[in-house]
């Protein structure tokens, strides 16, 4: 079997622009750093073992394949190979134009906390305490430390910093992908709440088009359902405050870190005022370049109940 030093070296030029390596501490915000990438559209993998980072670079590189950017996850969950991993990223140097060591780093109280708080137990320490899991990890894990393109260290930063942090100094500036995702989503409250919204608006304080046979088997699509709504110009008083403040949330989520972000409006059943509110908060924001607007109906196709 060739060796990951030579899978690499016999790659043709491929599309591959970037790939980064993640490692450093257990518990020291891995999971958080690959979200961050794969958030801005990266391929990534988790908990790879590292003489396998030839073979997925061999695949990147294949005539057929899309993947122009990458990022993989080394730790030591994956057992004893942290020499390969210094071999390996030795030899990405020159066989990956663009390539990145990020290692995570913090203090060993940091990482006792964050061991506590989530009652997991330590890879190099299943059974035993979780101290002497760290201070292992520290000791094979320093020389891979001193190879890397960037060292941070997350104690005392909150997840919305350290994701800052590594968009700041990693992430290709202008990328289409890092628009903020936002999904206006209408629905049913009598169907029960959307459990991923991020925003709960309640819109049961408008005219309910239900009440009327003419309109009760439309829906918010139609134009005679919105003006129903608004006749009162209760709808239009909602919107004049629901939609400045929408402008100022927005870039307040995009600081903190936040890539999706879901509003969700509800109504009685989900068919007239949250599906006519979600249409307009799509057709006004869907015109800003910062974000990427989509629209959902959860209950618009549930029949309308009698």
């Amino acid at each position: 079997m060739a060796s990951t030093t030579q899978e690499l070296e016999a790659l043709p030029v491929s599309r591959l622009q970037d790939l980064v390596v993640i490692t450093g501490y257990s518990g020291a915000g891995k999971s958080t750093a690959m979200n961050v990438f794969e958030d801005a559209g990266y391929f990534c993998v988790d908990n790879l073992p590292p003489e396998m980072i030839g073979q997925l670079v061999a695949l990147f590189v294949h005539e057929g394949s899309k993947v122009e950017r990458a990022a993989v996850v080394c730790d030591v969950r994956g057992g004893d190979f942290f020499e390969p991993l210094r071999a390996v990223v030795a030899d990405l140097r020159a066989a990956v134009p663009r390539h990145h060591v990020l290692f995570l780093d913090a203090d060993e109280q940091t990482l006792l906390t964050r061991y506590q708080e989530t009652r997991r137990r330590h890879p190099l320490a299943p059974h035993g305490a979780v101290a002497a899991g760290i201070a292992e990890e520290r000791a094979l894990l320093e020389p891979l430390r001193a190879a890397a393109d960037l060292v941070i260290d997350t104690s005392g930063l909150k997840a919305s910093t350290l994701r800052r942090r590594i968009a700041d100094e990693l992430l290709p500036r202008r990328q289409p992908t890092s628009r903020l995702a936002v999904t206006f989503q209408s629905f049913g409250f009598k169907h029960g709440p959307p459990r991923d919204a991020d925003l709960t608006l309640d819109v049961r304080f408008l005219s309910n088009p239900h009440w009327e046979p003419a309109l009760r088997p439309l829906t918010g699509f139609d134009q005679r359902v919105v003006d129903y709504v608004g006749r009162d110009g209760r709808l239009e008083a909602f919107l004049e405050r629901l939609e400045p403040l929408l402008d100022y949330l927005l870039p307040q989520y995009v600081e903190e870190g936040k890539a999706h972000l879901m509003v969700a409006i509800g109504c009685t059943g989900g068919r007239h005022r949250s599906v006519a509110i979600a249409e307009r908060l799509g057709r006004r924001f869907r015109v800003r370049e910062d974000l990427f607007v989509e629209v959902a109906h959860r209950d618009v196709e549930r029949p309308p109940a009698m």
